[in-house]
């Protein structure tokens, strides 16, 4: 079956933008303070918590991934994107990194100690976000935990271009309320919310939801 047409168009358009996505987004140690004390306090909640690999969902080049296994946690990427997979495989060969679609990731159910959807789910239509949120609970271990971090907003945009090259994908910028209300529809319980407005790098608001599996 084909992947629907929004995939279809993430995919391509992550292809073409692969290599200038990698010089133009901040890597980790570029972030903000705050985004920064995320990720680390992620971490070291996964590793209290649940046993078991660390999905990094969207994994783009692999930066975000391999600070996730600096910070101690088994960590491996998924992305649809064959270009950013490639890249991301010769920045970090002592990585796993996966060609996949996080909408149907091919685990077995509750194996995954933990996931990581960093401005991963926004060219996802608000509509296919209960199953993608599904999918995520279904592969966590009970105990395990989700860092959910994105633009937030009411807005619904159509680029033509992005990193310098044309895209066909699209953005779906949604409150922060509305996610944290379909993660606790799929059964997550959500634990934490930080909400930044934009300063600095930051040129919209920006809200991270950690949630658990009960």
């Amino acid at each position: 079956m084909p992947d629907p047409a929004y995939l279809t168009a993430v995919r391509d358009s992550y292809d073409t933008v692969a290599a200038a996505y990698t010089e133009l987004v901040p890597k980790p140690s570029e972030l903000d303070p705050l985004s920064r004390g995320v990720l680390e306090a992620f971490a070291e909640t996964v590793r209290r918590s649940a046993p078991g690999p660390v999905a990094d969902l969207g994994c783009g080049p692999g930066q975000v991934t391999a600070h996730l296994a600096d910070l101690g946690l088994p960590a491996f990427g998924v992305d649809l994107s064959a270009g950013m997979v490639g890249l991301a495989r010769r920045a970090y060969p002592h990585l796993r990194f996966v060609r996949s679609s996080m909408t149907a990731l091919g685990l077995g159910d509750g194996v995954l100690g933990g996931i990581l959807a960093w401005y991963s789910t926004h060219h996802t239509p608000p509509a296919e976000l209960p199953p993608l949120f599904a999918e995520f609970h279904r592969t966590l271990a009970p105990g395990g935990h989700l860092l959910w971090g994105c633009h937030i907003g009411d807005e619904h945009r159509r680029p033509a271009r992005g990193y310098g090259h044309p895209v066909s994908y699209e953005w779906h910028l949604l409150p922060v309320e509305r996610v944290a209300e379909l993660l606790e529809r799929a059964g997550l319980v959500v634990v934490a919310r930080l909400v930044q407005e934009p300063e600095g790098r930051l040129t919209r608001p920006h809200a991270c939801l950690v949630a658990r599996k009960p």
